[in-house]
């Protein structure tokens, strides 16, 4: 991996020369790159944390003047929560999975003696643009580097000595394999991302991490494809026959968890039916967090009832009215909007014309609503009784993410080993030309038969 201040259109030729070299390695060279790096950042761990802490002071002072997000601070530490130790173990996690090049997805005889197929390949260069998250470094050049994928990446001015720091260990750490240095790449020059984003001859995609802002942007400032989402809006739909302390659980967990995360939950809907019962329940396990309910008036006058057993000074601390924007909003912090719908249909189109297709959950008893929920809601992601902080590469089993995708083409959700694939064909045969199949007389008709994989 190399720090380069080069000009963006000769580090994406040398990362477009690298991938060529990267994608014809074997797996054997290339887990042994991943081994190197999941070492070496484990001795330099006491300096990149470090490194980070001086990220995290000037970020703070950055948010205590308004300049930053408390959520991208939050997104910034990376001794938080075993964020290190998860980094490290998503190496490894990524080295020992099944290698994802070359394999035969299809085969068939046109002929005797010419037969197709259709072989996984790696995508060629790929464009990571993030805000803070330092350990986006460590799990973009794993799962690139065992792809066979090359990557340029461009890190925000928050994360500076973070990425810089770990980028230094893994250039050392390459060195000493058959993967090129140029293969990844961080770039430090400043203020190229518009010039970066017009190479669309030599990067093949663009992978934003980051604010809703950022996507946006590069998604109005580039022909290259963009693999992301803007925002991470999910949804839970509460049912009234779900059981009240799982439910409680579930909700609670999605959203203070990790509330900053692209898959916390933002919008409770809930169920009419459910407003006497299970939603006081939920409702009181969220403000015992010291989570803010923005609710419509439905949802609220539930709560206010005497009924709901909650204490009335939390509710006046805690409880707001929602305002039409909250249904639209990514809070990304301990604030949730309530609404209550008249059922599962009205809940499923209020998600697909509200949220963003990250990830949306129903809780509920019933299998067949929960199956129709799932089927209905355009999502990446639809769960039954279980929380949105499962959407993750990692939980998955694909070690780690390049990142979430709420696109319709090629790959949605965490996106791991899999989504950095494409495929090409291939043809074996024996001098055979075109020109002697076809329908009409004299010609020879293709065979199309399977074979097996």
């Amino acid at each position: 991996m190399s720090l380069t201040n080069a000009s963006p259109a000769d580090a994406a030729s040398e990362a477009k020369s690298a991938s060529h070299v990267l994608a014809a390695l074997p797996a054997s060279a290339r887990n042994d790159a991943l081994t190197a790096i999941h070492a070496a950042l484990g001795v330099a761990r006491d300096d990149i944390l470090a490194a980070n802490a001086r990220d995290l002071e000037l970020a703070r002072k950055a948010a205590a003047d308004g300049q930053l997000s408390s959520a991208l601070v939050s997104r910034l530490d990376l001794g938080k929560k075993g964020k290190w130790e998860d980094m490290l173990k998503g190496i490894l996690d990524v080295r020992d999975l099944e290698d994802p090049v070359g394999k035969v997805t299809l085969r068939t005889r046109l002929d005797e003696g010419l037969d197709l197929e259709r072989v996984t390949c790696p995508i060629g260069v790929l464009l990571i643009i993030f805000e803070a998250r330092p350990e986006v470094i460590a799990n973009i050049a794993s799962l690139a580097i065992k792809s066979g994928n090359a990557a340029i990446l461009k890190g925000g001015k928050e994360s500076t000595e973070s990425f810089v720091a770990i980028a230094r260990v893994i250039s050392a750490a390459l060195a000493a394999t058959q993967v090129p240095n140029a293969a990844v790449q961080l770039v430090t020059t400043r203020d190229v991302i518009p010039q970066l984003l017009a190479l669309d001859a030599l990067i093949d995609l663009v992978i934003p991490r980051g604010s809703n802002e950022l996507v946006r942007y590069i998604k109005n400032n580039t022909r290259i494809p963009v693999l992301g989402h803007a925002d991470g809006l999910c949804s839970v739909y509460l049912e009234a026959s779900a059981d009240p302390a799982m439910a409680a659980d579930v909700v609670v967990d999605a959203k203070t968890s990790y509330p900053a995360a692209c898959n916390a939950v933002e919008t409770l809907l809930v169920e009419e039916a459910a407003l006497a019962a299970p939603f006081p329940a939920v409702a009181a396990a969220l403000l015992a967090r010291g989570v803010e309910l923005r609710c419509d008036a439905a949802s609220k006058a539930a709560l206010l009832a005497p009924s709901s057993g909650i204490p009335a000074d939390r509710l006046a601390a805690l409880v707001r009215d929602a305002r039409p924007a909250d249904f639209d909003t990514e809070h990304l912090s301990l604030t949730l909007t309530v609404g209550a719908v008249p059922d599962l249909a009205a809940a499923a189109a209020h998600i697909n014309a509200h949220g963003s297709k990250h990830t949306d959950v129903i809780l509920t008893a019933d299998a067949d609503r929960a199956e129709r929920f799932m089927s209905a809601v355009d999502a990446a992601g639809t769960y039954w009784n279980a929380s949105t902080r499962f959407a993750d590469g990692m939980r998955y089993g694909f070690g780690t993410e390049v990142g979430i995708s709420t696109n319709k083409i090629h790959s949605r959700g965490p996106v791991g080993l899999e989504g950095l694939m494409i495929y090409k064909y291939k043809i074996r045969g024996h001098g055979q030309v075109s020109a002697v199949y076809g329908e009409g007389e004299g010609k020879k008709r293709f065979l199309h038969q399977s074979l097996p994989l």
